[in-house]
């Protein structure tokens, strides 16, 4: 079984990236395949390799957290390695395990393809086998009421959608997770249903711009 890759980006789409490992090129199904846009350099990307009847397909991500939480969500009933993959690209590994750790269902079922049945089962599944995951920072999170505040703020489906195409852009002109992550901490309580992925990038550099 596969582990991990470590090569060249060589191509992207929504879905997937290419990587050139010693001149094969091996097509990797990722949450966000626009991280690694600006990556000219080798990369290493921690592989799921799943294997179905019809066809050998490769999941990838950035870091062991995500290979590892992947791993764990796909063991839930209903839970496929798509959906697996929409919930990664939702959110972030700590904020994901403090929600089912705190049995916040309000929360997963903004994630997408998660419905209310299937986020129950994620709470009922893994809730106990989370703990230490993430070296606590799944608790530090939940600390710092970072969870609450998009229980309280959660921006709508189509606002949610607008964001991630924009947040997905951003990322392609260079700027990181976090300070994205950051920058939609401020914006995230005055987003409308109808606002742009246009309108939602210019105050989102505002906001980055203001530090």
């Amino acid at each position: 079984m596969i582990d991990y890759l470590k090569g060249r980006v060589v191509h992207l789409e929504t879905e997937y990236i290419v990587v050139d490992v010693k001149d094969i090129g091996y097509r990797v199904f990722t949450p966000n395949p626009y991280v690694f846009a600006r990556n000219e350099e080798p990369v290493t990307i921690y592989i799921h390799q799943h294997v179905r009847e019809d066809a050998i397909l490769l999941y990838g991500f950035q870091t062991r957290d995500e290979q590892t939480l992947f791993r764990k969500l796909i063991d839930v009933s209903g839970i496929g390695p798509r959906v697996a993959l929409g919930v990664l690209a939702g959110g972030k590994p700590e904020t994901i395990i403090a929600a089912i750790q705190q049995e916040n269902v309000a929360f997963l079922t903004k994630l997408p393809g998660i419905g209310k049945k299937t986020a129950q089962r994620m709470v009922l599944d893994l809730k106990d086998k989370l703990f230490g995951l993430l070296d606590g920072e799944a608790g530090s999170l939940a600390a710092a009421g970072l969870l609450a505040d998009f229980a309280v703020h959660p921006s709508d489906r189509e606002g949610s959608k607008a964001w991630q195409e924009a947040r997905e852009a951003l990322m392609a002109l260079g700027y990181t997770s976090a300070e994205l992550d950051k920058a939609w901490h401020g914006l995230q309580e005055s987003v409308t249903a109808d606002e742009s992925v246009d309108s939602l990038m210019k105050r989102a550099l505002q906001q980055l711009f203001k530090g």
